[in-house]
């Protein structure tokens, strides 16, 4: 008997194979997109709408999370830290947190919850209702039209949006700090002289990895579609929990290398 037709290492299988395809196919996807980059058509109106959507349209969820991160970061610390005297850390700590960890992740995450899904739903449904063979058959490519824009737009947006994640973290724990009876003057002061720009900078410098990770799963799991309905609620839930995980995983080998 086969050990592929054996009932308890099916799964396993099953798992393997999975896993291969989807490597497989990702690696397709970067590659051809790597090779047709440079050469026409651009799509430029539909880089641009997937600029909005990414960056603009995420600014409000990404700041709202991001303060409340850094707001209960610094509640924790100031009672904490208040315990042994070193409250005047606080602001230190919030802001490398902040700057090298929450920001960028809380940014990726929040990308691949809200346009991570949204994405493989809509590339998802053109490929049960055959939109995409109807691309190719106008002589429009879908890594062109479909993976190309998107994967510009996360590279290039999620910077921004860690930006403004940090800013409005920094921002959370001052205000968090304030009402704990630590000035606001001395959480600065700390965050000043401990955090530097190269924070900031490595934080930022993350956050591209992300942005293609989310783009290229969302692709990878909405052309890969069927099912109808069914199979386009899949897709979604797979691009959400695919995303998230190889964010934390990428987040951990880029904190390794760069700290």
């Amino acid at each position: 008997m086969a050990v592929e037709n054996t009932p308890i290492f099916r799964p396993v299988t099953r798992a393997i194979e999975g896993f291969l395809v989807f490597v497989g196919e990702s690696g397709m996807i970067i590659g051809d997109a790597i090779r047709r980059a440079p050469v026409p058509p651009f799509e430029l109106k539909e880089t641009i709408n997937q600029m909005a959507f990414i960056g603009v349209a995420s600014v409000p969820i990404v700041a709202l999370t991001g303060f409340f991160s850094g707001a209960v970061l610094s509640l924790y610390l100031t009672q904490f830290l208040g315990q042994y005297g070193a409250v005047g850390f606080v602001g230190a700590t919030v802001g490398l947190t902040v700057t090298r960890e929450l920001g960028p992740v809380v940014a990726g995450i929040m990308v691949a919850a809200r346009c991570g899904s949204a994405m493989a739903a809509q590339i998802g449904t053109m490929a049960v209702t055959e939109q995409i063979d109807a691309l190719k058959m106008l002589s429009v490519h879908p890594t062109n039209y479909l993976v190309i824009p998107r994967a510009f737009a996360g590279i290039t947006m999620l910077p921004v949006l860690a930006l403004v994640c940090m800013w409005s973290g920094v921002l959370g724990g001052l205000l968090v700090a304030a009402t704990e009876n630590l000035p606001p003057a001395a959480f600065m002061q700390s965050v000043v002289q401990f955090v530097e720009p190269a924070d900031f900078i490595n934080g930022m410098l993350k956050t591209p990895f992300f942005g293609l990770i989310i783009a290229v799963v969302a692709c990878q799991q909405g052309m890969r579609t069927k099912n109808g309905a069914v199979g386009v609620g899949r897709s979604t839930t797979n691009t959400v929990v695919i995303s998230m995980v190889l964010v934390y995983i990428a987040n951990f080998l880029l904190a390794r290398i760069m700290y």
